[in-house]
C-alpha cells in the first residue's frame, strides 16, 4: 500500500506539473503556434476548398484598386459594406494571389492572437478557456481561415470578454463586426437586452452602435453606394436553401429514397443549393422566421435579466450563444464556416464562469466541439460524397444539424428557467461589479 500511495502521489504531481506548464504563458503561446501551424498546413493541403473565397476577395480588391470598381460602391454585394475593410487591406502593397492569401491569413491569425490574448488574461479561468478555444479551432478545421468568419469570430470573442466592464466598447466592436458579417450583431442584441436602465442602454448600446454605423454607412455613401449600402439584404432574399443548412436536412436525408431531389451549383453566388418549389418555400419562410426568432430571444433575455439582475452577464452570454445558434439554425444559407461563431460565447463563458457554473457550460462546450468535428468532416473532408448523396455523408451532416438544434434548445431552456423565476445553479461571474 505505501508503494501504491507513493506512485499515486508521483502521478498526481506529474499531472499537476504538466497542467502548470500548459496553463503558463509560454504553454499557451506554444499551443497557439502549434495549432495555427497545423491549421495553415491543413488549409494548404486543401488549397481551393479553403482559399476559393479568398481568391474572390482578391479579385474584388484588385478590381477596385486597379479599375476603381468596388463592391457596394458600384454594384450590389452579398456582404455588408464594412467587409470592404478586411477584403481590401491584404491587397495594399501586394501583387498576385499568393501574396494576397499570405497577407489575408496573417491578418486573420493576428486577430485571433489578439482575441486569445484577451481570453487568457480573463479571470478566473481564462487560460483554461484559451486552450478550449485552440482545441475548438483545430476541431473545426481550416475553413474559418479562408472566410470572413475568421475575422468576425475573434471580434465576437473580444466583445463578449469586454461586455461586463466596457459595454460601450464591446458594442462598438460588435457593431463593426456586424458591418463585416451580420453575426456579431447577436452580441449587440444581448447587450441591449441585458442593459440595466434606459440611460445605460442609450450610453452603452445605442450611442456606440449609432456612431460606428454612421461611420460605415457614411463612408459607403460618400463613395457613391447610395441604396447599395443595404444591398446585402436584397442579395440574401434571392437565395434558396443551401445544401448543408439545418433547414435543408430533411431534403438531404430524403435523397436516400427520393432521387428527384436535386442539389445544384449556383454559379452566381458560388454555392450548392437544394432545387425545387418546396425548398424555395422553406427558404422564403426562413426570411421571416429568422428575424422573428432573434427578436423573441432578445425579449426572453430581457425578461431573464429583469428577473435575475445579479445574473445579467451570465444571461448576456446565454443570449449571445442562443442568438448565434438561431442565426445558424434558422438560416437558409448555413455555410460550414458559420460554426466558427459558436466558439466565442462558450470560450468567454468558460473564462468568466466560476467553478460552480461548470455544469452549465461544460456540456455545451463538449457539444460545440462535437459539432465542430462533424463540420470539418462535412467540409472540406467529405463534401464531395455529401453532394453525391452517399448514405454515410447524408447521416453525418444530419447528426451535426441535430446537434445544433439541441444546443439552441438547451440555451433557450436555460434562459426560460431564469425568466420564469427558477433558480438554476448559475452563480454570478466574479468579474461583474
Amino acid at each position: 500500500m505505501p508503494s501504491q500511495t507513493v506512485s499515486a502521489d508521483r502521478s498526481h504531481a506529474a499531472f499537476a506539473a504538466v497542467g502548470e506548464v500548459l496553463l503558463s504563458r509560454w504553454g499557451i503561446i506554444t499551443g497557439f503556434v502549434l495549432a495555427h501551424v497545423w491549421i495553415v498546413l491543413d488549409a494548404l493541403s486543401w488549397s481551393g476548398e479553403i482559399f476559393g473565397d479568398v481568391s474572390l476577395y482578391d479579385w474584388w480588391a484588385r478590381r477596385g484598386f486597379m479599375n476603381g470598381v468596388w463592391p457596394v460602391l458600384d454594384y450590389d454585394w452579398v456582404y455588408p459594406a464594412g467587409a470592404l475593410i478586411p477584403i481590401a487591406a491584404p491587397a495594399i502593397g501586394t501583387t498576385g494571389f499568393v501574396a494576397y492569401a499570405v497577407m489575408w491569413s496573417a491578418g486573420v491569425i493576428a486577430l485571433n492572437g489578439l482575441a486569445l490574448w484577451f481570453l487568457a488574461r480573463t479571470p478566473p479561468r481564462g487560460r483554461l478557456a484559451a486552450w478550449w478555444w485552440l482545441i475548438f479551432l483545430v476541431a473545426l478545421g481550416p475553413i474559418w481561415l479562408g472566410r470572413l468568419d475568421g475575422v468576425v469570430a475573434p471580434l465576437i470573442l473580444i466583445s463578449l470578454l469586454l461586455a461586463a466592464r466596457r459595454p460601450a466598447v464591446a458594442t462598438a466592436i460588435a457593431t463593426l463586426g456586424a458591418w463585416i458579417k451580420i453575426a456579431p450583431g447577436a452580441v449587440v442584441v444581448a447587450l441591449a437586452a441585458t442593459s440595466r436602465s434606459l440611460p445605460r442602454f442609450v450610453r452603452d448600446v445605442v450611442a456606440p452602435a449609432a456612431v460606428v454605423s454612421a461611420l460605415v454607412v457614411g463612408l459607403a455613401l460618400a463613395g457613391g453606394a447610395g441604396e447599395r449600402a443595404w444591398s446585402v439584404f436584397g442579395q440574401q432574399e434571392a437565395r434558396t436553401l443551401q445544401a448543408e443548412s439545418v433547414a435543408a436536412t430533411w431534403f438531404s436525408v430524403a435523397r436516400l429514397w427520393d432521387p428527384s431531389i436535386r442539389i445544384e451549383y449556383n454559379d452566381v453566388i458560388f454555392t450548392y443549393e437544394v432545387q425545387g418549389s418546396a425548398a424555395r418555400e422553406v427558404a422564403s419562410l426562413l426570411d421571416t422566421v429568422l428575424p422573428v426568432a432573434v427578436v423573441l430571444l432578445g425579449l426572453l433575455a430581457w425578461a431573464a435579466a429583469r428577473r435575475r439582475p445579479e445574473l445579467a452577464h451570465d444571461v448576456l452570454l446565454l443570449s449571445a450563444a442562443a442568438t448565434l445558434l438561431a442565426l445558424i439554425v434558422f438560416n437558409k444559407v448555413g455555410s460550414p464556416q458559420f460554426v466558427a461563431w459558436l466558439g466565442p460565447p462558450v470560450a468567454a463563458a468558460l473564462a468568466l464562469a466560476g467553478p460552480g457554473a461548470r455544469h452549465v457550460w461544460s456540456p455545451p462546450a463538449v457539444g460545440v466541439l462535437g459539432v465542430a468535428v462533424l463540420t470539418q468532416i462535412l467540409y472540406p473532408v467529405a463534401y464531395g460524397p455529401f453532394l453525391g448523396g452517399e448514405p454515410w455523408m447524408i447521416v453525418m451532416p444530419a447528426l451535426r444539424n441535430l446537434g445544433l438544434v439541441v444546443l439552441l434548445l438547451g440555451a433557450v431552456w436555460r434562459l426560460v428557467q431564469i425568466a420564469v423565476g427558477h433558480r438554476p445553479r448559475l452563480p454570478r461571474s466574479p468579474d461583474v461589479p
